[in-house]
């Protein structure tokens, strides 16, 4: 079912949500709703940003490190 990109909160009851959530995802696209006392909620989907892997280092933690890191200063 193609969903109008605005409704108003009845229209949007009458619907699932997962019917609603689905074509906001697939159409890459955002639905406004509007409330009873006229403010809008707009629902939209936004790419989850690909992250690059963590770099690996050569070498090693000596296990000291947390003293020397933490050591009261007294």
């Amino acid at each position: 079912m193609k969903l109008s990109q605005r409704l108003t909160l009845h229209e949007a009851g009458q619907i699932p949500t997962e019917e609603i959530l689905l074509s906001v995802s697939s159409e890459n696209r955002s639905i406004t709703v509007k409330l009873p006392d006229n403010t809008e909620v707009i629902i939209q989907s936004k790419p989850k940003p690909k992250l690059r892997p963590l770099p690996v280092f050569e070498g090693h933690t000596p296990h000291e490190w947390k003293e020397a890191i933490y050591h009261d200063s007294e």
